[in-house]
């Protein structure tokens, strides 16, 4: 039965299609939930869902909301035959909107036409200039379930086989070939930028198919960022790729830079506002290093294109555990191998330790002896272990240039650098420069591995100055993994999310264990990223 609106910009009675209500914040609540306020024209949006797969308006018989992401909002869209299309919808905070709905779409097209299974795009705007007054994208329902659904009742013999099935889809993602790095998109929907044309299976392009255009990585483009002349790809050599992120920033910190009070570093370590200027120096440094960073190994920087969020809910699978879709490809971007590898954030150890490749984890011997709490935290914990210990293992046997890229030498601390220069300031003027420091201290390593006649470092630290800054990089970690270590034990989400029925418990909790910090880091991180 199709439910009766009030309006075009007035949601159902019980159910707020324009607002968040998957839960609440602990802190800048107000602010988080007018990120997330989107209205738009109901029907209108229902009109143009039921157009995209040739029907008329009046066979949608219901549109529900499916659910809250992180930056976007999905909704469920029934016709009179029962047949179901999913809607999306970015939020207003979400960045750079028409780049990332336009990247996305190519995205998927461009992987369903060589045969992986991601949905079927139906219909979508880039811009909200239509009469839905939003940005949208409308697709095919996945089928099958989502893993979220099953992933803590799966034995381990069932994770291990479906992490092969995950890692044989990478190691098919890794195997395409890309004529530079950057994000995927249609030539119709970048007239006026610069582009890299991807050739056909035939050798040839198509013309007015796919291409390769800016990447959609968030932090180039947060707040001011969107507007800075700065190149941002497409790139044909691994040194702009490592060098892109860095240029921006510091385009930004000359042109908007102001002091602010560092969100990592809110104790005695590092009572005052941080200067740009210091971070603008680190900057520079790792320009000059950067170069140094490529490998010599010419198939570890071909340009490689992979899932950016290989999550249980991004993950589809039937009852026998076949994948049956991968979605949200959202900020998909291809980059180097090198800087691409890395084990998924929920294939990941939990304590930070990589498994050995031979040595399988397994429980404690005496687990029995160990209290309810303590067994818990260690069947967790070994877990995480298996699960990272099987896809190490899954990817040294079907995706062997990952494996190399991951087992190469001073490869995290390459990629360390190469994020860390990218991300958006927010006061923090020490964990570049000791991932710098780091470097200069295994710069033989680096000129080693990469059989480069030039041993000398272009940068150098005084060694007083260095340990300062290592010693304040150990107190930032461990200040960060105790408020880590809060957040979980409060169930706090990302920007102090957490359920509706937690939220008075949790608030009363904030005084014991000092959540009331991460408002502060909220508070400084918005500052900061001209949000």
């Amino acid at each position: 039965m199709r439910v009766p609106y009030r309006s075009h910009n007035e949601a159902p009675p019980g159910s707020d299609l324009f607002n968040d209500t998957s839960g609440r914040w602990i802190y800048d609540e107000h602010l988080r939930k007018s990120q997330r306020r989107r209205p738009f024209n109901v029907d209108e949006l229902k009109r143009l869902a039921a157009s995209s797969i040739n029907a008329p308006a009046s066979e949608v018989v219901d549109l529900q909301k499916l659910g809250e992401g992180g930056f976007n909002r999905t909704f469920l869209v029934t016709m009179r035959d029962g047949f179901q299309l999913v809607a999306r919808i970015p939020y207003p905070v979400t960045e750079p909107k028409y780049l990332l709905v336009a990247s996305e779409v190519a995205t998927i097209n461009y992987l369903r036409r060589r045969g992986f299974p991601v949905p079927r795009i139906y219909g979508y705007s880039a811009t909200a200039d239509n009469a839905a007054g939003t940005e949208y994208i409308f697709m095919e329902r996945a089928s099958g379930r989502s893993l979220t659904e099953r992933w803590f009742d799966l034995s381990e013999k069932e994770l291990a086989g479906l992490v092969e099935k995950l890692v044989a889809w990478e190691a098919r993602l890794f195997a395409l070939e890309f004529p530079a790095s950057g994000s995927i998109f249609m030539e119709r929907d970048l007239r006026c930028m610069e582009t890299v044309p991807i050739p056909g299976e035939e050798g040839f392009v198509p013309e007015g198919q796919f291409c390769i255009g800016p990447e959609v990585t968030r932090g180039l483009w947060l707040g001011q960022r969107r507007i800075l002349p700065v190149h941002r790809g497409p790139y044909t050599s691994p040194v702009e790729a490592l060098t892109a992120g860095a240029r921006k920033e510091i385009a930004y910190l000359e042109e908007y830079g102001q002091p602010v009070q560092s969100s990592k570093h809110r104790s005695p370590h590092q009572p005052y506002k941080q200067s740009p200027r210091e971070y603008i120096n680190s900057l520079a440094d790792y320009l000059r290093i950067a170069p140094y960073l490529v490998p010599s190994d010419t198939s570890l920087t071909r340009h490689t294109i992979r899932h950016p969020d290989l999550q249980p809910s991004n993950i589809f699978v039937d009852d026998d555990l076949e994948i049956t879709a991968l979605i949200d490809w959202q900020y998909t971007n291809i980059r180097p191998l090198f800087l691409q590898c890395g084990v998924p954030t929920n294939l990941q150890s939990a304590d930070g330790d990589s498994p050995n490749l031979l040595q399988e984890p397994s429980l404690p011997e005496r687990l029995d002896m160990l209290s309810e709490a303590e067994k818990s935290r260690e069947r967790e914990l070994f877990r995480s272990r298996w699960l990272h210990y099987c896809y190490l293992n899954s990817t040294a046997k079907l995706n062997r240039p990952h494996q190399a890229a991951l087992t190469g030498d001073l490869g995290v601390l390459r990629q360390k650098l190469c994020n860390q220069a990218a991300v958006p300031w927010d006061g923090d003027n020490v964990t570049l420069k000791a991932d710098l420091i780091q470097l200069t201290m295994n710069w033989e390593r680096l000129a080693r591995s990469e059989d480069s006649d030039d041993s000398t470092c272009p940068i150098t630290y005084d060694k007083d100055e260095a340990n300062k800054c290592l010693e304040l990089s150990s107190a930032q970690m461990e200040f960060n993994e105790q408020d880590q270590w809060s957040r979980h034990a409060l169930g706090v989400g990302s920007e102090g999310w957490v359920p509706a029925e937690r939220y008075e418990y949790v608030k009363a909790c904030e005084e014991l264990l000092r959540v009331d910090e991460f408002a502060a880091a909220g508070s400084g991180r918005e500052r900061a990223l001209g949000c």
